[in-house]
């Protein structure tokens, strides 16, 4: 049998991690090594490999309960090789250092399992109640795969440059910097797009690091259905506007 298809072939390396093409990601095993990924996320494996829900526990199960935040994951274990996919979303493999990386969980593909994560409040400049937004913290060292609605685009934040993006166009960014979500707008009109622009809520980057930026406005589709409403209408992402509790963290 002959085809074009036979062209893609698995990737030979000796990488754990690997993007085996832009859109999938090659994980080897060896044992001793589990990675934690999103659920229903694997498409293929070779070798003896298992699949287990990931324990929560009580900390995590109240913050996404509080916040609509946090991570859906399998463990994976065992000895070969995992594929893993999403909506065929880009996949890049990002290393976590001492800085950490705050990203939505939305677009959190696969990590080594001994990072740490937990959910932290994003401040609004107005304070006013249900415009906050939530993220992933992900501290530790090891890697985290992260997934993108096409090719991304990564800015670098100094402190004589900040960065401004979308609120629903970032994707992830150094947990050192700095932020503030605001609106190019005065407090009553905070609910409004910018006028006729489309616009609305951005978050502003200062300090030393790295932001990730999407070049699209929507979450994966698997969350279409969620954020539906007035808070998708307003820019507000996956898990809308959410409550007070600014500047709290959840463990």
């Amino acid at each position: 049998m002959q085809s074009p298809l036979f062209a893609y072939t698995e990737q030979q390396t000796q990488e754990r991690y690997t993007v085996q093409n832009p859109q999938m990601l090659r994980v080897a095993l060896e044992g001793h090594d589990d990675i934690l990924a999103r659920k229903g996320a694997m498409v293929a494996y070779q070798g003896l490999m298992e699949f287990d829900g990931e324990y929560q526990t009580s900390g995590q199960q109240r913050a996404r309960a509080h916040t609509g935040e946090g991570l859906s994951l399998m463990r994976c274990h065992g000895q070969g090789t995992v594929y893993l996919a999403n909506l065929a979303q880009y996949i890049h493999v990002v290393d976590v250092e001492q800085d950490g990386l705050t990203v939505d969980s939305s677009y959190v593909l696969a990590m080594d399992s001994s990072l740490h994560h937990e959910v932290v409040a994003v401040d609004s400049q107005f304070g006013i109640s249900g415009s906050g937004k939530y993220q992933l913290n992900i501290t530790g060292h090891g890697k985290v795969a992260l997934m993108t609605s096409g090719q991304p685009l990564m800015l670098q934040v100094t402190p004589d440059r900040y960065v401004n993006a979308d609120a629903d166009a970032i994707v992830a960014w150094s947990t050192g910097l700095r932020v503030q979500m605001q609106a190019q707008t005065h407090s009553s009109g905070v609910w409004r797009r910018r006028g006729n622009t489309g616009e609305g809520w951005e978050l502003s980057f200062m300090g030393s690091g790295y932001a990730l930026v999407q070049p699209s406005e929507m979450l994966p589709p698997q969350h279409a259905a969620v954020g539906g409403g007035l808070a998708a209408q307003y820019g507000m992402g996956q898990q809308g506007a959410r409550g007070q509790n600014q500047g709290n963290v959840w463990s």
